[in-house]
């Protein structure tokens, strides 16, 4: 049976822009994602997230709206991935495990290569309007 992993991601907007990583490491290097990552035992979702931003961001967030569940195959696992949007609450977005980040427009979006889980969250915020 195929590996499942089931991981959180983070949506954080400011001023009608949207925060996107690049991965600066593994099989995906140098796609885009929105960043988070797997929950711990006994944790929620939403604490998950705030402890994955702050592990990775330095940045505490506000987890403010359920946007979507995307389940997403991929060569060697199936991923299940629960995106929120986010607010930034403190914290200067300091990369600790990403090579490169940016905040994209919604017009923007589409200028950077995805992860292909990442691509259906960013049709969704398309779709949205969110």
């Amino acid at each position: 049976m195929r590996k499942r992993i089931e991981v959180v991601a983070a949506v954080m907007s400011r001023d009608g822009k949207y925060f996107a990583t690049q991965r600066g490491y593994g099989e995906f290097k140098d796609y885009w994602e929105f960043p988070g990552g797997k929950m711990e035992p006994g944790e929620s979702r939403e604490e998950a997230l705030m402890r994955e931003i702050r592990e990775e961001l330095d940045t505490d967030i506000r987890v403010d709206a359920f946007l979507t569940t995307v389940e997403c195959d991929y060569p060697s696992f199936h991923l299940t991935m629960h995106c929120y949007l986010c607010t930034v609450v403190s914290g200067s977005l300091v990369l600790k495990e990403h090579e490169s980040a940016a905040w994209l427009g919604a017009d923007e979006l589409d200028r950077v290569a995805w992860l292909p889980a990442d691509v259906e969250v960013v049709k969704e915020i398309k779709k949205r309007g969110a």
